[in-house]
């Protein structure tokens, strides 16, 4: 029951951060996310989603169209001081939607799942990895969540049997 009573709590303190980093995209404020932290930002576009790393840009002009957010790791957004800051923010960003779209461009859709889980589980723990949702993954790489569920669950078969 206590455990139950921390996820719930868990899950409202995480919706009121998404909300207000919403807020703040809505008021086009340019935040960072922190390069001293292994966090990110998923923003949910009317048709995808797109991945902000440590180090990029989110906000300003360029995520007006965000409808919702999800926290990755132990988000801390920063503000971009000086022009150069939000120059290298900008760069940053466009790199890791280069990566997510040399993802997309494979043709088969079980291996653009596996090849964005794969580059999540470089960078992020397996707890992390486990929290965030399969439509999130699904929308990154334009796949159905049942792809994602598929890779996910062949990988825990294999880790397994590996084990055993």
């Amino acid at each position: 029951m206590e455990q139950e009573s921390l996820n719930l709590n868990t899950g409202l303190i995480q919706n009121s951060q998404a909300l207000e980093i919403l807020r703040q995209l809505h008021e086009r404020q340019l935040l960072v996310v922190n390069t001293r932290r292994r966090n990110g930002l998923i923003l949910y576009k009317r048709y995808h989603a797109e991945f902000a790393g440590p180090g990029s840009a989110v906000g300003g002009l360029f995520d007006l169209d965000c409808l919702r957010v999800l926290p990755v790791g132990n988000l801390s957004l920063v503000s971009a001081e000086t022009a150069d800051e939000r120059q290298r923010a900008y760069l940053i960003r466009r790199q890791w939607v280069r990566l997510t779209r040399e993802i997309t461009h494979n043709p088969v859709p079980l291996q653009r799942a596996q090849k964005i889980l794969n580059q999540f589980e470089g960078f992020f723990d397996t707890e992390t990895i486990a929290k965030l949702p399969d439509d999130a993954f699904a929308l990154l790489v334009g796949v159905l969540p049942n792809t994602i569920r598929k890779v996910r669950n062949t990988a825990d078969r294999v880790d397994v049997s590996v084990s055993s």
